[in-house]
């Protein structure tokens, strides 16, 4: 049987404890080295007799000294081909993409399941990658399109008219402002109305002192 080499980083004890009793019951696994920093496994790293080998790291991001974030650029010098599954509490998606930019193949909350952990690091093992529900919709979400803002319905030409109705410009004011023809106006503000689902100027001036347009 071919095993799966695994470090842990992580400074909670009993999280670190939790997981070297659980996953040390997997036949697959065989863990260390594990440490409390980075600094810590970096120091194991280096007073090692030979380079061990490692197949994947559990990191966690908020340890004592240096971040599990920063902590991946040295740890990836020394092992390069060791992949990182992040485990940790934040889920702010600052961190999620500046520990994925950095190195990191996956990411998982500490609200995970060890059961789960143990699935991420089977499903990583074999070329895959594992991010928790939570962090995977944050991903998700960060590369759909932006919703439109209501004011982007309107043209550049209706945004123009908008303004000069918040300047309180009558329609054949606007009109000579803009050298277009009072019934252009007038249809461009049926337009303005219908795209806002809005039915007078007042709501008009309301959304857009709102930043709403």
């Amino acid at each position: 049987m071919k095993y799966i080499h695994l470090a842990i980083i992580e400074d909670d004890e009993m999280v670190r404890e939790g997981l070297e009793d659980y996953l040390g019951d997997n036949p697959r696994l065989q863990l260390g080295p594990i440490s409390d920093s980075v600094e810590g496994f970096l120091e194991q790293i280096d007073n090692s007799l030979e380079k061990p080998h490692i197949d994947l790291m559990l990191l966690d991001i908020g340890l004592p000294g240096m971040s599990g974030i920063q902590g991946i650029r040295h740890i990836r010098q020394k092992l390069p081909d060791t992949d990182i599954i992040m485990l940790t509490t934040y889920e702010e998606s600052d961190k999620i993409f500046k520990a994925l930019c950095a190195g990191a193949c996956s990411y998982m909350t500490k609200r995970a399941s060890l059961a789960e952990i143990e699935e991420a690091i089977m499903i990583v093992y074999k070329g895959g990658s594992y991010m928790s529900p939570a962090i995977a919709r944050k991903v998700a979400q960060h590369f759909m399109p932006a919703a439109p803002k209501e004011g982007d319905v309107l043209t550049p030409r209706q945004k123009q008219i908008v303004q000069g109705i918040v300047d309180g410009l009558s329609y054949k004011m606007i009109a000579d402002k803009l050298s277009i023809s009072l019934d252009t106006v007038r249809d461009h503000i049926k337009r303005i109305y219908r795209e806002l689902e809005v039915n007078s100027k007042a709501e008009v001036i309301r959304k857009a002192l709102d930043g709403e347009i």
